[in-house]
């Protein structure tokens, strides 16, 4: 079989498995990177979405962006909405249907200000039209949400009143106000408006099958140089460089011994 392999074409073929080894690992490693993400995203989540409200300054200083470990923080704080700066993200999916989120900042009691994410509303009948907007309550309000950090500017055409994303900077922009580092996912205002956006859905902690990806991906690894191996061992054998398994050979003369039955010893 070794003669076999030394040979030129089968060099390449074991290049070839030794390559398709290398990439199902990798492909093994990324599936298994997706997942410790997702534990790892799941874990932030479930500390911190279900607990009580503290102040913003104390999750969010002013000056300061929202840490990995401090997504989906639960907090409250009061001001006024600026409806007059309301601004749509469009392309956003809300149970299965694209619409857009409502982004309205508010001008906190120390005169900054924190974006808030009112919710969704559903696409107008056509393109060409906006959709109906509840308004944010007048006067002081106060909301408690969750925190998340600014999304990167998709770079779409800029819309009067609209983003491509829930970009701080692209707000800051629209608006010339300085937004702190990190937006607001409404649950609730007091005092309530009559009617608001749909309240955005809590975020998923599934795990999905990543791990399972990448255990398949792993056990690919050697597929291809057992593979080689195999059609080698096959070649060497037609070629008669390997003898072939004695079990697979029949007696000399193609004959079989006669078994001896116990009458024919008796009649001996």
């Amino acid at each position: 079989m070794w003669q076999v392999l030394r040979r030129p074409r089968w060099l390449g073929y074991l290049v070839l498995a030794v390559v398709f080894g290398i990439v199902t690992a990798g492909l093994g490693a990324w599936q298994w990177q997706r997942h410790e993400s997702k534990v790892e995203r799941r874990a932030v989540v479930e500390a911190n979405y279900g607990g009580d409200p503290a102040p913003v300054d104390a999750v969010l200083p002013v000056g300061s962006d929202l840490g990995a470990g401090q997504r989906w923080t639960r907090v409250s704080a009061t001001g006024t909405y600026l409806s007059d700066e309301q601004h749509l993200v469009r392309n956003r999916p809300h149970q299965g249907v694209y619409g857009y989120e409502v982004l309205v900042p508010l001008r906190l009691d120390d005169g900054t200000v924190l974006a808030v994410d009112r919710g969704w509303v559903p696409n107008a009948a056509t393109a060409a039209q906006l959709p109906d907007v509840p308004e944010a309550p007048a006067g002081e309000v106060s909301v408690t949400g969750w925190l998340l950090p600014s999304e990167p500017d998709l770079g779409l055409d800029p819309v009067a009143g609209q983003l491509g994303s829930v970009t701080l900077d692209g707000l800051a922009e629209a608006t010339g106000l300085e937004p702190r580092g990190a937006y607001l996912v409404l649950e609730s205002e007091e005092p309530p408006a009559t009617t608001r956006p749909e309240q955005l859905e809590a975020p998923d902690t599934g795990l999905g099958a990543h791990l399972a990806y990448a255990l398949q991906w792993w056990l690919t690894v050697p597929v291809g140089l057992i593979l080689v191996l195999v059609m080698a061992r096959r070649q060497a054998q037609d070629e008669g460089l390997v003898s072939r398994s004695a079990a697979t050979t029949t007696p000399a003369h193609g004959r079989r011994e006669k078994k001896v039955r116990i009458w024919d010893e008796e009649d001996a």
